[in-house]
């Protein structure tokens, strides 16, 4: 098989085995198995909004696996990119209460402000991340998985403390912003028009980066062969470090793109599972960018049409989630059935 042609195949082979594995785990539950696929397939394409709902999934996938893309890129496993969504959407929205409901700037820079201060706050989180693995000795997914928790303590603690509403504390979240302090939307709602062309431009900057830089030639490096590169001088763990801000960076735009383009609150779990969705996303990608967009939307298609399972067939949404879940399996059964060829990788 070529090289070129090897990826493709390995990619077909996974979905083609998942989508088997899958329709017989939905007959075994007693539903209608093409049906069901048509349902979920419908409630995230059918329409024109619920296109959108499902372009409001795609923004923060995308964001979230390029992110991952670029730790990965390290050999570093970003598992707390959850986390960082949720530091983001605080440090968005506290951004935007100290400067822009005080009218110290004017709205569309205070937005900009706000979305600048994700980016700090995502980046900041997963340094500790990456400070802990590198000074530490702290294995990354551990680190990750426990400022998740944390991160979503400290939102909770400012939803119902020092943020929560006038008179009352809310699980519903926060005080809406003005509209003024909302990123424009596309067609009215329910996502920003420019928080898609934040995440497609961001993806396409991690990508450069990774590809067409010497920084992403020195992660390759990093990645094959920590030791030595230390020996060509190289430094592993600012490489390290590098990777885990600007993957934090990306994951916490999402964040913030959340709070300025879709709820224009903080919410409750506002990060949504989509850094866990798109790690899944990155496994089915095979950790490639090129298959990465593609990955996000099947994954905000699913996640999005899953919506109408309850409505349709009377079925828990939740079989989305075992959807994902086979999708993830058979992919590493499939590289195991189908390795790679000695010319292509993905």
């Amino acid at each position: 098989m070529t090289g070129r042609a090897a990826p493709f195949a390995r990619a077909g082979f996974s979905l083609a085995l998942a989508l088997g594995v899958t329709l017989a785990i939905v007959a075994a539950a007693g539903a209608p198995p093409f049906d069901t696929l048509a349902v979920m397939a419908e409630g995230g394409l059918g329409s024109g909004q619920a296109c959108l709902r499902t372009i409001s999934a795609l923004v923060p996938l995308l964001l979230c696996g390029a992110a991952l893309c670029v730790t990965f890129a390290a050999n570093l496993w970003n598992i707390g990119v959850e986390g960082q969504i949720t530091m983001g959407a605080v440090f968005c929205l506290w951004f935007l209460r100290a400067l822009g409901l005080s009218g110290a700037l004017p709205p569309w820079l205070a937005v900009a402000g706000g979305l600048g201060a994700a980016m700090v706050g995502g980046m900041a989180w997963a340094l500790l991340s990456g400070v802990l693995r590198t000074h530490g000795r702290v294995h990354e997914i551990f680190s990750g998985l426990g400022l998740n928790f944390v991160a979503m303590g400290v939102s909770l603690w400012l939803i119902l403390g020092p943020w929560k509403r006038p008179g009352m504390a809310s699980m519903s979240g926060t005080e809406p912003l003005p509209a003024a302090l909302w990123l424009p939307a596309l067609g009215g709602r329910p996502m920003s028009l420019w928080g898609l062309v934040l995440a497609v431009a961001a993806f396409f900057l991690a990508a450069w980066v990774l590809n067409r830089t010497f920084f992403g030639l020195t992660l390759s490096a990093v990645r094959q062969n920590a030791m030595a590169a230390e020996r060509l001088g190289l430094r592993p763990k600012g490489r390290m470090l590098a990777a885990m801000g600007l993957g934090g960076a990306l994951a916490g735009l999402a964040g913030g793109i959340l709070v300025a383009g879709l709820y224009h609150r903080l919410i409750p779990s506002i990060s949504g599972n989509y850094g866990y969705t798109a790690i899944m996303a990155v496994l089915l990608a095979s950790g490639s960018l090129r298959f990465l967009p593609l990955a996000c939307l099947f994954f905000a298609v699913l996640t999005v049409g899953s919506i109408q399972l309850p409505l349709a067939l009377s079925l828990d949404s939740s079989l989305a989630g075992v959807v994902q879940g086979v999708l993830v399996l058979t992919l590493f059964a499939a590289r195991r059935l189908l390795p790679a060829g000695k010319g292509g990788g993905a």
